[in-house]
């Protein structure tokens, strides 16, 4: 081990939140493990912070403080800046293009600064030869990144899809369990600490969507491009829903897809119905999934962690093993199909489910088909309670795969019937 420690890689972190605790424990716990494997130990000789007198937790004796995390990109002393600020402007950004500038290999967690500038970071990165890792920005621990760089690398990647924010998962799954609305349960994870106290990021989708952006451009060779995800959240799922999928045979998940289609690709995060029978239905609480499909290797899933302290410094650990054993890590760099379009939301073809709240009179049933045989969707079942005296009546029905836009033209004109009480609710299903 005496060799390991002769040209150690040195390591400034900027962020000492969870995840930057994280990563000085883990290499703390693990170093000797951590430089058998990487031919080299890593030593932290910087840190950065906004508070220099919290107490962590941590033994920060002999790491030198540093007041302005941006001095990290300069300094001889270190080879590789460890950016876990977060934030795709300000700081965040300024140091990763500072360091990468200045010829040093960076790693980071940053889902929202590789979402939005990915590309260019990357180009940047392999304009320098360095590298630029981001395991930890995507599904905390789960090795995604590297599985689809390295153990799927022989096949074509046709779609990646997955429950890629544990907040929304939690939510969804104890609204199920509980039989409660989403307000309530939301307020309950964020007391449990599950969910930020200002949780749009989240339950909006943004999230999930920062991360798909991501995925969908190491699976498919495409540039990062935040900008042609279609993002919908959960704030619109209701228990009514909830119950009702599951009487379907379904399970409501916030899903962030991307498929490979003959006009191009299609980027989405939207609630989803899944069969209460496929594995990924079965992934409850704050954990992530993500299944991909490929050519050769079919379908594969892989399941953790997708957020915490532990995992997603494990993730940025991996990374900077890498680097110390000397494999360059690919960047955001389009390969092979950097020519294909996004295909809209509206062009999208699948199953729906669709809720209607209805006044019980007569021919209310024939108003609603007849606008959906006008469009050319079919139903397939159906859901119809018996009426409360006074109350309104809820109408569930899914459909057979049908162009998105003919869905929406035909549920714009049931909205504007005399019998609708409130806008039709849609989510998608998928098989």
């Amino acid at each position: 081990m005496a060799g390991l420690k002769d040209k150690p890689l040195r390591i400034g972190i900027a962020g000492l939140g969870n995840v930057g605790v994280g990563v000085l424990q883990v290499l703390d716990r693990n170093g000797d493990l951590i430089a058998a494997r990487a031919g080299h130990s890593i030593e932290v000789v910087a840190v950065s912070a906004r508070d220099r007198d919290r107490d962590r937790g941590v033994n920060l004796d002999g790491i030198r403080w540093v007041d302005d995390a941006r001095a990290l990109a300069g300094d001889p002393t270190i080879d590789v800046v460890v950016e876990l600020i977060g934030g795709d402007e300000g700081i965040a950004r300024e140091l990763v293009e500072k360091a990468l500038q200045a010829g040093k290999s960076v790693v980071t967690a940053n889902k929202a600064l590789l979402a939005h500038h990915g590309v260019a970071l990357g180009r940047l990165a392999a304009s320098k030869s360095v590298s630029l890792g981001f395991e930890a920005s995507v599904a905390g621990g789960i090795p995604i990144i590297k599985t689809l760089r390295e153990g799927l690398a022989a096949n074509r990647v046709s779609r990646i899809s997955g429950i890629l924010n544990g907040t929304c998962n939690y939510v969804l799954s104890t609204m199920r369990e509980s039989g409660r609305d989403f307000a309530g349960v939301l307020s309950e994870a964020q007391e449990l600490g599950y969910a930020e106290a200002d949780p749009s990021l989240d339950v909006d989708g943004y999230d999930a969507a920062h991360k798909l952006a991501i995925l969908a451009s190491v699976a498919f060779g495409i540039p990062v491009d935040f900008d042609s995800v279609y993002v919908e959240g959960i704030r619109n799922v209701s228990h009514l829903d909830v119950e009702y999928a599951q009487e379907l045979g379904y399970r409501i998940k916030l899903l962030g897809t991307a498929v490979l289609t003959e006009r191009g690709i299609e980027q989405r995060v939207h609630p989803t119905l899944v069969p209460v029978t496929a594995p990924i239905a079965q992934v409850e609480g704050v954990f992530n999934a993500i299944v991909v499909e490929g050519d050769f290797v079919g379908q594969v899933m892989l399941q953790g962690r997708g957020a915490g302290a532990g995992p997603t410094a494990s993730a940025a650990v991996a990374d900077l093993i890498d680097i110390a054993a000397g494999r360059r890590l690919p960047s955001f760099i389009p390969t092979d199909n950097s020519g294909l379009t996004t295909v809209p939301i509206a062009e999208h073809s699948g199953a729906s489910y669709v809720r209607l709240m209805v006044r019980d009179q007569p021919g209310v049933i024939a108003d609603i088909t007849a606008e959906l045989r006008t469009e050319k969707v079919s139903v397939e079942a159906m859901i119809q309670r018996r009426p409360s005296p006074g109350n309104p009546v809820p109408l569930v029905f899914t459909t057979h795969p049908s162009q998105e836009a003919a869905l929406r033209r035909a549920l714009d004109r049931i909205a504007r019937l005399g019998t609708m009480l409130e806008p039709p609710t849609m989510f998608r299903i998928e098989a």
